[in-house]
């Protein structure tokens, strides 16, 4: 390819692809999409409406490129196929399994999806990785199911690594930490750079949306505006399982009433020229789902988000809750732009390469690996020994919380021994990564109208 010539798109395929959000990121970064596969036909609706109205897909690639369907069932594609020669694998696999605000069941989660798309990039194997979720799988809960992670990726050949990212770091007006896994061959991990935060970008909450909520006339906009200072909460989807639209748990409301908004539903509209209901002697509206959406970070095509005729092209298809299940399930746009950016340079071989240091095996959680190595049972006290002669230093009580949190995601055996100690060995991963026996099918299949 000459110097004039422009650079062939790379191409992606995402998995649990949800509205777009990650979809719109990655365009925006000079990603193609070979497919994208989602569940909920609403969103899926909407992802392909927008491929055709602001991406520039015609109509016949857009239906293509979007399927609708359980992305584990060989029926709704196959992966094999459709992504060979693959550039970039992405996805937010659902976040309910990691989640502090649910029951966090993990690889026990007829939604997690985590591990076999880990398995998928192995079958595959796309120059890259990349896969998003809660902070909560950043937790000590999830320590020994991150390492296992860590550990199947180079056995496929991978250098991954997990970051927690800020969303308002990136230009995102809302307190929305995710937690990314990106791996990639070695060829390309070499030119991989976390892309670099951008910290006060971020506007306020009143600063952004001022202009939404004065476009019915309300003339104390302005003044809201003045008082609602800083960042918003985290934007809550939500699931099928739980209720309708609203901005989150007590403590997100409570965030929500300090910044003159009412988050016990979302409005059909902005508030009327008269202003909104008086809540505690203050104008409080309700957010609609196109102020959610600017939260969010669905802006206009400069990316700035300024009110302009341009903002909000990407049109949500369904009802109100639907609508703002999709605006709140999705991840940040410009965070997907960034790391889309990041994994184009890196694929395209952009920038000096840096030393890898894969041979030192990284460790998120020793217990595991001990287990995982040894041939034989091993007490709590044999643990600690171990651990220490490797310079790992960790008491009893340490040790069974480990053992305890790999109980969830792993087979375990404790063998009692003749002098009444347990001694333990790890067995198989307990989580779907594409078995046909799996308890996953039936659940998935019992719980199919309510996850999301």
């Amino acid at each position: 390819m000459s110097a004039a010539e422009p650079e062939k798109p790379l191409e992606v395929v995402e998995i649990c692809a949800g509205a777009g959000g990650q979809s719109l990121g990655l365009e925006r970064a000079g990603f193609r999409h070979r497919l994208a596969i989602e569940l909920d036909h609403q969103a899926a609706e909407t992802l392909r409406c927008n491929l055709v109205e602001y991406l520039g897909y015609s109509e016949q690639e857009a239906q293509d490129s979007v399927r609708v369907g359980d992305v584990a069932d060989p029926a709704v594609w196959n992966p094999v196929l459709e992504a060979e020669n693959l550039d970039l694998l992405a996805g937010g696999v659902p976040c309910p399994p990691f989640s502090i605000a649910g029951k966090q069941l993990g690889s026990g989660d007829e939604r997690d999806l985590f591990a076999w798309a880990i398995e998928l990039c192995g079958k595959v194997q796309p120059k890259a990785l990349l896969l998003e979720n809660v902070r909560g799988l950043s937790a000590n809960r999830f320590a020994g199911y991150r390492q296992h992670v860590l550990d199947r990726l180079k056995e496929h050949g991978y250098i991954a690594d997990w970051k927690l990212l800020q969303a308002d770091d990136f230009g995102v007006s809302q307190l929305r930490p995710r937690f990314v896994l990106v791996a990639l061959q070695e060829e390309y991990a070499r030119y991989f750079q976390w892309p670099e935060p951008e910290p006060g970008k971020a506007k306020s909450v009143g600063e952004l949306l001022v202009d939404l909520m004065a476009e019915n006339g309300w003339t104390g906009a302005r003044e809201w505006a003045e008082g609602a200072t800083g960042i918003a909460p985290t934007i809550v989807g939500g699931s099928k399982k739980h209720g309708g639209a609203d901005l989150g748990p007590t403590r997100a409301k409570r965030a929500w009433a300090e910044k003159g908004v009412d988050a016990m539903g979302v409005a059909n509209e902005a508030p009327p020229a008269a202003g909104p209901p008086v809540i505690d002697g203050r104008p409080c509206p309700k957010l609609t789902t196109a102020m959610v959406a600017r939260i969010q970070g669905w802006q206009d095509a400069d990316g700035e988000g300024d009110g302009g005729e341009d903002d909000f092209r990407w049109r949500f298809h369904g009802r109100k809750t639907s609508v703002y299940r999709q605006i709140g399930n999705a991840f940040p746009p410009p965070v997907a732009k960034a790391l889309g950016v990041s994994i184009s340079n890196a694929l395209n071989k952009r920038g000096e390469p840096h030393d890898l240091v894969e041979t030192a095996d990284v460790v998120t959680d020793p217990v595991y690996k001990l287990l995982r190595s040894s041939t034989r049972p091993m007490s709590v006290d044999q643990i600690i020994a171990k651990l220490a002669a490797s310079g790992t230093v960790m008491d009893h009580p340490a040790v069974e919380r480990h053992l305890n949190h790999l109980k969830h995601d792993f087979e375990m055996t404790a063998v009692t021994r003749s002098n009444g100690v347990d001694a333990y060995s790890l067995g198989e991963f307990k989580a779907f990564v594409g078995q046909d026996d799996h308890q996953r099918h039936d659940l998935f299949t019992q719980h199919r109208s309510k996850i999301s």
